[in-house]
């Protein structure tokens, strides 16, 4: 098996008497869909959390391609190539995609009036972000597009055409189909699939038992704070899975 790209040990995080994330471990392979799946409550959010910076843990240790990591932040895992697509997709409605796409990452025109006047390189943010967009298979004409003005499915595909233009290594996915529709839902099905085949793995979080099994390569489940198991959708069924979260089927049954 190949060595993962991200991967945890031993992760702890304690809120006073509560313990969300209770000694779990984690591995993403290369150029998988991973999908996290568990319980409300079951910790998941807190690993994911611990995962792309937003929340650092009191124990254990987190690596990127085999070296130890120390997020204190989403920026740092960002330096290591870690994007994260969120459930609220953190768009800004009232700006353009292209401004979306940049946001927080504004390219400056070369020379001194970017320097000194500060001046955005607004044509070549566009021209970039048309070129992810398209290679992403994402059908909108004109960069200059309200993100206000479209549907769900373009926004969540703006937010992980987003994540694709600077993941290097791992795009982390929360809940990317909640709020959809059957056909935009599957759109983001393909948008997943077309960053998998680009050879970026991703890490899936879904309560959408059906969307896991027609995109994951494996499946990790959480319970009680840590991971339990990883099964294939290959070998094992939604009904398996779903016995693991709820605890109807022990761990040390599934082979």
């Amino acid at each position: 098996m190949s060595e993962p790209v991200l991967q945890a040990r031993g992760l702890v995080k304690r809120y006073g008497r509560v313990t969300a994330i209770n000694g779990s471990d984690f591995d993403l392979l290369p150029g998988e869909v991973l999908a996290v799946v568990g319980d409300n409550g079951a910790g998941k959010s807190s690993l994911i959390k611990a995962l792309s910076g937003a929340l650092v843990p009191d124990a254990g240790e987190i690596r990127v391609n085999d070296e130890r990591v120390h997020f204190r932040g989403p920026l740092d895992a960002r330096k290591h190539g870690i994007e994260t697509v969120y459930q609220d997709l953190a768009l800004t409605p009232a700006q353009d995609i292209a401004s979306n796409l940049f946001l927080g990452r504004e390219r400056r025109v070369p020379g001194w009036r970017g320097s000194i006047f500060r001046l955005l390189d607004a044509k070549g943010m566009r021209d970039q972000a048309e070129k992810v967009l398209t290679e992403l298979g994402i059908g909108i004409k004109s960069m200059k597009q309200l993100v206000e003005t479209l549907s769900g499915g373009q926004r969540q595909g703006i937010a992980v055409a987003r994540a694709a233009a600077f993941g290097t290594r791992v795009v982390i996915m929360d809940e990317p189909t909640a709020a959809l529709g059957v056909t935009e839902s599957s759109k983001v099905l393909e948008l997943i699939g077309r960053l998998r085949a680009r050879g970026l793995p991703v890490v899936l979080i879904s309560h959408n038992m059906p969307h896991v099994f027609e995109i994951a390569d494996r499946v990790h489940v959480h319970r009680l704070g840590k991971r339990i198991a990883v099964v294939s959708p290959k070998t094992h069924t939604m009904s398996d899975v779903v016995g693991l979260i709820t605890g109807a089927i022990p761990a040390k049954a599934v082979p």
